[in-house]
């Protein structure tokens, strides 16, 4: 079957629609505000008149680009092209400041093949058995794994955990405004029908991370400069071989983290990417040297993000889940060619299945060839002058925001957001949590309704549902470390002072 998969894609039509949307997939994901699913979105209707492997083999050379490409922002510019490269920018940007913005890519760029081609293996050899385990996972599971994820917000501060705790919640209430999730009762929307279906991520993402930084930029002065921005620093893949045997943990860790998430449908690369990095840095000796420019949360967030590729694929070949928004497209895709995904898939249309794991390969291969081969072009924006490099990053974000739903309101919320993450940090709190609370909101509070309905008001089977049990047991660990962690810490400073 992989072999007739191959065969299948292997003619000049395919690897050539393959190669092109895995370039456009890059560009997509490089630009801030447009995304691997807006790239498979416009890119939809041309697979009308290609046969049915031709249109497949387009949709993941973008999807594969699209995913990847968000990390030459996220390193060059500290802004995240996607929302799986959020935790990219908080070591990503650092090294590129201090000259070696060359190093980064590379290091992201290797891992990102890495990470995907890890993926791409669980999913040849183990989805079906996979998916027939997470089948089993209901509302008690994913509002328990939602839970443990906000205890790791401890992770991604770097000062005050009160100030991170308090940034969480405010992306909490955040995400509250709007429809209710299963009732639709209307909070917080103040009469403004604008509000009606709340806050999209991506002007949130937008704002937070690109507008917050264009401010902090201009605050400090058009003509400042950062030093040694502009240098070019890369030895062979931008690692070496003692490096890459240190980080086999680490590696192979988050992977696991962005497959295991990836297959939980509504989480995505956005969450396993700050997951991997939050356990990158709990795991470590040092984990004081993240977010100053080290090259392990670099590979945790962009291998995990890249893994989570593979991951979603298999709920929607296995059960006809699609695991994000990007795979949620691919269905479409499929449905419009009359396929109909699920267990039997694999039976009745195998080679239409190994052809979609030949595509992923190829275009796994195509965009670690091009990114490589554009490396040096990539770093040159560093040298474009600031005035001009921050008045395209924000009308790129204006109409990346505006791209999503066609309309202005998402505009607004991106400046709005932009403020809102210039006074954060102004008074010294972290964005991060903010935007994690923001994303795992919805999930936690659908899967608690979802589930009191299921129970009719009992929460124990919140709690004894075995699987549910183990993530209670992890976050109880989870929390004991992180205030352990903060006393130490305070110890610290009060024996210095």
């Amino acid at each position: 079957m992989i072999l007739e998969g191959f065969a299948a894609i292997a003619n000049p039509a395919c690897l050539g629609l393959i190669i092109a949307g895995t370039v456009i997939g890059i560009i997509f994901g490089a630009l801030p505000g447009l995304t691997s699913t807006m790239a498979i979105a416009l890119c939809l209707p041309i697979t009308y008149t290609l046969d049915t492997i031709e249109g497949l083999s387009l949709l993941m050379g973008l999807y594969i680009g699209g995913i990847s490409g968000g990390l030459i922002s996220a390193i060059l510019l500290k802004i995240p092209g996607t929302p799986s490269s959020i935790a990219t920018t908080f070591d990503g940007g650092p090294m590129a400041e201090k000259g070696e913005a060359g190093r980064a890519l590379g290091i992201g760029v290797f891992y990102s093949f890495i990470g995907t081609m890890l993926s791409v293996a669980v999913l040849i050899f183990l989805a079906p058995t996979i998916a027939e385990w997470t089948i089993k996972f209901g509302p008690y599971e994913y509002f328990a794994i939602g839970v443990f994820s906000l205890t790791m917000v401890g992770s991604l501060v770097s000062g005050s955990v009160a100030k991170g705790l308090a940034s969480c919640a405010i992306g909490l209430c955040v995400a509250q405004v709007g429809a209710a999730p299963l009732t639709s009762a209307l909070r917080f929307t103040f009469g403004n029908h604008q509000l009606d279906s709340g806050f999209a991520l991506l002007p949130v993402l937008i704002g937070l991370f690109a507008v917050t930084e264009v401010f902090l930029a201009a605050e400090e002065g058009i003509s400042a400069d950062k030093g040694n921005t502009r240098q070019y620093k890369m030895k062979g893949i931008g690692l070496s071989r003692r490096e890459f045997k240190e980080q086999l943990g680490n590696m192979f860790r988050s992977a696991a983290i962005g497959i295991g998430i990836g297959i939980l449908p509504g989480i995505g690369g956005g969450t396993s990417n700050m997951i991997a990095y939050m356990a990158a840095k709990n795991s470590s000796k040092e984990p004081e040297k993240f977010g100053t420019g080290c090259i392990d949360g670099i590979i945790a967030s962009e291998t995990s993000n890249n893994a989570s590729i593979g991951g979603a694929l298999i709920p929607l070949l296995t059960l006809g889940i699609p695991g994000d928004t990007a795979t949620a497209m691919l269905l479409g895709a499929l449905m419009i060619k009359g396929i109909s995904t699920g267990p039997l898939l694999f039976k009745t249309n195998g080679v239409l299945v190994y052809s979609i794991f030949g595509a992923v390969i190829v275009a796994t291969v195509a965009m670690l060839i091009f990114e490589y081969l554009g490396m040096r072009a990539f770093v040159k924006v560093l040298s474009v002058p600031r005035w001009i490099l921050l008045s395209v990053v924000i009308a790129l974000c204006c109409v990346g925001a505006y791209g999503t739903n066609s309309r202005m309101f998402d505009v607004w919320t991106v400046l709005f957001f932009g403020l809102i993450g210039y006074g954060l940090k102004k008074f010294g709190f972290s964005l991060s949590p903010m935007l994690l609370g923001f994303i795992l909101e919805t999930t936690i509070e659908t899967n608690l309704m979802r589930g009191m309905q299921y129970s009719q008001g009992d929460f124990l089977p919140f709690i004894t549902s075995p699987i549910a049990a183990v993530f209670w047991l992890i976050t109880i660990v989870s929390v004991t470390l992180t205030v352990k962690k903060e006393k130490k810490r305070a110890g610290l400073k009060k024996a210095a002072a």
